[in-house]
């Protein structure tokens, strides 16, 4: 029996200030799924993340949450870096431990259990031994080890990331896809707002393509996915190139 979805949208429309975004399509994201959230720049990608996350409203349609969704700290996420992200005056430590702030309220202190969290997300990411560091000392590649650990802090049903290998190097970029592989296989859902198409291509992937020909698509086994642009495809052996199959060519596009 298939299971209930985390979160269903259905005639999603929203702002950026005030300019109107194009309709979103709808979609929803079940237990375990991984969806890769594509579009160009000014599509709404960040913005659907923070109504994801109840930061902002919608100005039409419904977000339908499951009880799982609606606990604190059932949602993780790491949005994109900022100056200020950077020079953040904290330890690694410190950093991962405020993850558990969601689920902590007003009270002043962490316990004993969320100081154990962020300590298994530090070993989990391979950073504990990092973990008396000053954040603002770290690399970029360890800085979104860190952002990634504190989103993994509580327990989470869905972790949301917005483009997260913006600003790796290649070898840091194939490092954190293997992270977040193994995240994704532990049992956690993920919604990735990504440029790298050859990750949105990798096989077992769900696309949510955003602007004016948005569309979403569910992975099928064995197939091309058929809303990516045309000149990248990948046919469900991991190796993402330029192509001009049948399949992928401009005329044969949705």
């Amino acid at each position: 029996m298939p299971s209930s979805p985390l979160l269903q949208c259905t005639g999603l429309v929203a702002t950026r200030g005030t300019r109107p975004l194009p309709p979103y399509p709808d979609f929803r994201i079940d237990p375990a799924d991984f969806l890769c959230i594509i579009g160009p720049n000014g599509s709404g990608k960040t913005t659907l993340l923070k109504i994801l996350l109840g930061l902002l409203p919608p100005t039409a349609g419904h977000l339908d949450l499951s009880p799982a969704l609606r606990a604190p700290g059932a949602i993780g996420y790491l949005p994109q870096q900022s100056p200020f992200q950077r020079d953040f005056p904290a330890s690694v430590r410190e950093v991962v431990l405020s993850g558990a702030q969601a689920r902590r309220g007003w009270r002043p202190w962490y316990t004993r259990a969320e100081r154990a969290d962020a300590d298994r997300a530090l070993a989990l990411l391979g950073i504990d031994a990092l973990s008396a560091r000053p954040y603002r000392e770290l690399s970029g590649g360890q800085r979104q080890r860190v952002l990634l650990a504190r989103a993994l802090c509580t327990p989470r049903q869905l972790l949301l990331l917005d483009e997260p290998l913006t600003g790796l190097d290649p070898d840091a970029s194939t490092s954190f896809r293997a992270l977040l592989d193994g995240i994704h296989r532990s049992g956690t859902a993920i919604a990735m707002v990504t440029h790298d198409l050859a990750a949105a291509a990798a096989p077992g992937r769900h696309l949510l393509r955003l602007g004016p020909d948005a569309a979403y698509e569910r992975a099928g086994a064995g197939t091309p996915h058929r809303i990516l642009p045309h000149q990248l495809c990948c046919h469900g052996d991991g190796a993402c190139a330029p192509c001009d199959c049948p399949a992928c060519a401009p005329e044969a596009a949705p």
